[in-house]
């Protein structure tokens, strides 16, 4: 049931630790030398066996309909009893994170927004004159209009991110919650015992850090409250379920930089991932970040499911009554992109486990995206923030709506 579950854990060379994706196997005769090899290409005959087995299992009776039901309405009791057996030895801390998703480190997040702002920007000098205009201009008059076009666009998008960013302060300070005050939110959904909350916690010291996290696990929760590192003044555990649509988030729209989505997606029923993804969605900040690193499709877990394990199509349930799907590139593009976010990155990562011991190879494909909520998104769809209510800076609701006014104006 292991292989079901396990994680790919990048090398580390010289102390450090590397990215997915940086080591080869050049040479077959060298499998052996390393416990994984990156981007190992399938051969023709190895990958038409995957697909054989993926459609013989599914062409097999698949799991009776009142066992799904089952499935389904006690998902939360499955994996309490999953926790209960394993507690916090099961999965290793997800150190490797770092390394993949540099954007969990607030300082690294704000260079990649600054980054980001500056190709924006660049992309929208224009053209002064067309072929149409007439003489071309000089080298001198070109200077100066490419020049003014600049400050003029930079300006602009400078005022319309200001006042998104305004606007959203507005909405998030008119109700206390828990990290109102921080400058830098994380939340992570499913987040098990802690694997991921802890190395954050551990290796990011901003005070102005607050981590959410939650899980369907009400004993999977109780073991990160009761964790010797969870700091209620820095961190919020709580049950939740991704797919309960009249369960609300502890954060209100708009108010979170980073949402980490590791191995849990899978876990949900294929129809209400949409659903899931969209309110998610809502909770980011303009110009914030999903990550998410979960199954592909042929996974090694994937082919060594028997008949009668199948639950639909790519989608599984394990002896102890999990369940898990396995995705493909344009499935999760098009969940992200529905949800109203822009593609950073989707990549399959062919990894090549192995067990020098037994002498075993494994091949491991997974998935690792980032998407990206645009800038201005809230500024045409959001409600206008109620300032009655609002407990910020005087005279930030002031400034904050008339900027809003002069862009809307232009």
């Amino acid at each position: 049931m292991a292989d079901s579950y396990s994680e790919g854990v990048p090398a580390v060379r010289n102390g450090k630790r590397e990215q997915f994706g940086s080591r080869f196997l050049s040479d077959p005769a060298r499998v052996f030398h390393h416990n994984a090899w990156d981007n190992v290409e399938w051969s023709e005959e190895q990958a038409a066996a995957a697909e054989k087995k993926v459609r013989e299992n599914s062409a097999a009776p698949r799991v009776p309909q009142e066992k799904q039901v089952d499935y389904e309405i006690n998902a939360h009791k499955y994996w309490n009893d999953f926790y209960k057996i394993h507690e916090n030895g099961f999965f290793k801390d997800r150190h490797w994170l770092f390394t993949e998703f540099p954007e969990l480190a607030p300082s690294q997040n704000q260079n990649h927004l600054k980054g980001l702002l500056s190709e924006d920007k660049r992309s929208e000098i224009p053209a002064c004159r067309s072929s149409e205009d007439g003489p071309g201009l000089t080298a001198e008059e070109q200077h100066k209009c490419s020049s003014s076009s600049l400050r003029d666009k930079t300006q602009v998008s400078s005022v319309e991110k200001n006042v998104t960013q305004e606007l959203s302060h507005l909405r998030i300070c008119a109700d206390e919650f828990p990290g109102s005050s921080a400058t830098y939110r994380i939340l992570e959904v499913g987040c098990g015992v802690g694997n991921t909350v802890f190395p954050i916690l551990q290796t990011n010291n901003d005070p102005g850090l607050f981590v959410y996290c939650c899980d369907f696990s009400s004993t999977a929760v109780e073991l990160v409250q009761s964790h010797s590192e969870y700091d209620p003044s820095r961190c919020l555990a709580f049950v939740h379920d991704l797919c309960d649509e009249d369960q609300s988030y502890p954060v209100p729209r708009d108010s979170l930089d980073i949402i980490i989505l590791i191995f849990v997606l899978s876990a949900i029923v294929p129809d209400k991932m949409q659903k899931a993804i969209n309110r998610l969605s809502k909770l980011l900040r303009p110009g914030g970040m999903m990550l998410l690193r979960d199954y592909g499709r042929y996974d090694m877990a994937q082919l060594r499911f028997k008949k009668g394990q199948c639950l639909s199509e790519n989608f599984y349930v394990r002896g102890d009554g999990t369940r898990v799907y396995f995705f493909t590139q344009d499935e999760l593009d098009t969940l992200f992109t529905a949800a109203g976010l822009e593609k950073v990155q989707n990549l399959v990562d062919h990894r090549l486990q192995v067990n020098r011991g037994k002498q075993l190879t494994m091949y491991r494909v997974w998935i690792q995206c980032k998407y990206r909520k645009p800038l201005l998104s809230t500024l045409a769809e959001a409600p206008a923030p109620d300032t009655t209510r609002a407990r910020c800076a005087p005279g930030l609701e002031r400034t904050s709506m008339n900027r809003a006014l002069l862009v809307l104006d232009s």
